[in-house]
């Protein structure tokens, strides 16, 4: 697998200069003889939202309660505002969490649950008094302290995890999954508040998901993790836009794969056609994926001629449309593609404007800078 180098040089703002608030280093962590987290290294800087994402088994709870010291690594480092946390129990460590299951105490009442582990830091009973009434005006439910926790909706729930995992103050907040537990409306709801609550708070954040559009409207940078390493670190679009490999490019969002071959010039051949794409590393006569967005695919009427000789548009039959709303979900066929389809979005207006219906030939035009090539899975070492 190949290993990416994911430190990027940031200002920070912790004591030391030029210092990551949180630096993994070369950490490891096995199971018996199964090896969940390999050779992780990775760099944090202070206020930021970070989400790990990935799919389930990839090891992204596990580098999160390594972090936590809920499962100390194997080997490797953990350093958090210069300091080295590796061996440290979590009592010891700067930190609050949420999990997905909320783990609020039934029997405690909501101002109790805050004030839970405020209780223990030498504060006195006015001061946290004070305090869990700020909190609960923070996360927008100043009615509620004297319930219990049943006599709240999941969303409020969570909402009081949230409270209580900053309480103390903590320099870094981490979230296990936190909305995956609650329905799509509520989630959207309350991803824009934590969101909102975290740059408020100014507060250093690690959150797990699977969830692509969570991460993806969340976070400052995203952890990509598969099989217990990082494939990409990155902004949202960078991300989106620009995947390091083609797991990242299939994970993120959807993706056509069109198996090709590396012609004069860099170019990608489909049968005997060949298009111009974006740059890459390959060389000629190398097999390839060409990969490239359904929302990149441009549509054009059949018969269309490009003004400037634009060679990257090829006529397609229009197999099937599925209306999803804002868009219609396309299934485009041409022999050149063998038993391959192209899914392709294409707005509501440019289906009216252009007239397109099921059976109709059309022209699609693959945009060079959108067309992109990536090592097939059996090409890999």
């Amino acid at each position: 697998m190949k290993h990416f180098d994911v430190r990027t040089p940031a200002v920070t703002h912790t004591d030391a200069p030029g210092q990551f608030y949180l630096s993994i280093e070369n950490l490891w962590k096995a199971f018996g003889g199964f090896l969940a987290l390999k050779d992780i290294s990775l760099d944090i800087n202070e206020g930021e939202f970070i989400c790990f994402l990935g799919p389930s088994g990839c090891g992204k709870t596990t580098l999160l309660r390594a972090i936590a010291g809920l499962d100390l690594q194997t080997r490797g480092t953990v350093m958090q505002a210069g300091k080295d946390i590796s061996n440290l129990p979590p009592s010891e460590r700067d930190f609050g969490i949420v999990f997905q299951s909320y783990a609020l105490f039934p029997n405690l009442t909501i101002e109790k649950n805050i004030a839970f582990g405020l209780e223990n830091t030498g504060r006195s009973k006015p001061e946290i008094t004070a305090r869990v009434a700020e909190l609960l005006e923070l996360v927008g439910l100043p009615e509620q302290g004297k319930k219990y926790p049943a006599q709240l909706s999941g969303g409020q729930q969570q909402r009081i995890a949230l409270a209580r995992a900053i309480a103390t103050k903590p320099g870094l907040l981490l979230l296990d999954e936190p909305l995956s537990a609650l329905d799509a409306k509520v989630r959207v709801h309350l991803r824009h508040e934590i969101k909102e609550l975290q740059r408020k708070l100014g507060v250093t954040t690690v959150m797990v998901t699977h969830d692509q559009e969570e991460a993806l409207s969340m976070a400052d940078r995203i952890v990509i993790m598969n099989h217990g390493v990082i494939e990409q670190v990155g902004a949202p679009t960078e991300i989106y836009r620009e995947p390091a490999n083609l797991f990242v490019a299939d994970f993120i969002g959807e993706m056509n794969q069109i198996p090709s071959i590396v012609t004069e010039g860099g170019r990608l051949s489909v049968g005997e056609k060949s298009f111009a794409c974006h740059e890459h590393g390959f060389k000629d006569g190398e097999p390839v994926i060409a990969a490239v967005r359904p929302e990149d695919v441009i549509p054009h009427e059949f018969g269309y001629v490009s003004s400037n000789n634009n060679d990257n548009c090829i006529e397609v039959l229009l197999h099937q449309m599925e209306f999803l709303g804002s868009f219609w979900r396309c299934r485009l066929q041409n022999e050149r593609f063998g038993d391959t389809e192209l899914f392709a979005d294409f707005s509501i207006n440019a289906v009216r404007r252009l007239d397109l219906g099921e059976g109709k030939n059309m022209v699609i035009e693959l945009p060079t800078d959108r067309l992109m090539a990536f090592a097939r899975p059996e090409a890999k070492a």
